[in-house]
């Protein structure tokens, strides 16, 4: 069974389009499928721009079904070496690497600008967040 797609949750990435950056406009539409799992290739009606459904998503790029990425993930956040994971994982060591690196990069780049569009120092939010599962605690 497929998830069905919300087109109003995605936006053109073409930096040259009119409606690039705003969601729910009406501008996107399905286009095609494409790649060994059929993905999605979604097309901006207003500049013809192509891009897949994943695009802007921390799974772009990555061969791998997600939910073995998420396996994966998990694994690594448990404290498991990348070769432990790989091995629990059935994957080569060197999938499992290229995944946490995208991982980790994919969490500087989310606290960065969250930081940036909130106006907060990353001291403040390590702060804020320690004393709201201490909080939590009691």
């Amino acid at each position: 069974m497929e998830i069905p797609l919300k087109l109003d949750n995605f936006f053109c990435p073409n930096d040259l389009c009119e409606d690039h950056g705003e969601k729910g406009r009406g501008n996107i539409v399905l286009y095609d499928r494409y790649g060994k799992y059929r993905r999605k290739l979604l097309k901006c009606k207003t500049c013809n721009f192509k891009f897949s459904e994943r695009r802007s998503t921390f799974f772009f790029g990555l061969h791998t079904k997600e939910p073995k990425i998420k396996e994966v993930i998990r694994h690594l956040l448990e404290g498991m070496s990348f070769r432990e994971a790989a091995n629990a994982s059935h994957l080569d060591k060197d999938t499992v690497q290229r995944i946490w690196k995208r991982f980790m990069v994919y969490c500087e780049e989310s606290v960065e600008s969250l930081l940036k569009e909130f106006n907060i120092k990353l001291e403040d939010l390590i702060l804020l967040l320690y004393n709201r599962t201490q909080k939590g605690v009691k």
